[in-house]
């Protein structure tokens, strides 16, 4: 993993340098760097084969053929190993990598790991998140705290707005 910069949560940080980083995702090592010329979503997500999260890729996975005609790719991230982030992605038929950060080196980059409460116990966890990254590599737009419901959508209508 490279970079130690890391994502701000204040608004100042739009339209900077997104955090760079190398990573292992379903289609092997990727960096940022590489996804350049393009705009990307970056979305967190808790873990694999979860009500939510299985929905949310979905949503994204439906919507992708209209990110690519909005010059955008989507990539997703959890702790998950990249075992199970395969199995994932076979199971949903993903189109899209999924990047494995079972260290949470990337999760600290972005900064989405929080305290959640899960059954009336406090744990640690990603919140879903999503970044939108421009074709330089800037860092655009940011949903926390993301409600799966016509996200993909909105996430989406931004990334058309960028083109």
């Amino acid at each position: 993993m490279t970079s130690k910069k890391t994502v701000d949560q204040s608004p100042e940080q739009l339209g900077k340098p997104a955090p760079a980083f190398t990573v292992q995702s379903t289609i092997g090592q990727i960096t940022l760097e590489q996804c350049l010329g393009r705009a990307i979503v970056l979305y967190f997500y808790p873990k694999d084969n979860t009500p939510g999260c299985t929905t949310e890729t979905e949503n994204f996975r439906d919507l992708h053929d209209a990110f690519l005609q909005a010059n955008c790719a989507i990539v997703g991230a959890s702790r998950d190993s990249l075992k199970s982030h395969q199995n994932f992605s076979s199971k949903l038929g993903l189109p899209f990598p999924l990047i494995a950060d079972p260290d949470e080196t990337l999760c600290a980059l972005y900064q989405v790991m929080k305290l959640k409460n899960m059954y009336g116990k406090q744990v640690r966890g990603i919140e879903r998140s999503t970044f939108l990254i421009d074709t330089k590599g800037n860092l655009v737009r940011v949903w926390r705290g993301v409600k799966v419901p016509g996200h993909a959508q909105e996430v989406l209508e931004a990334a058309r707005a960028l083109a």
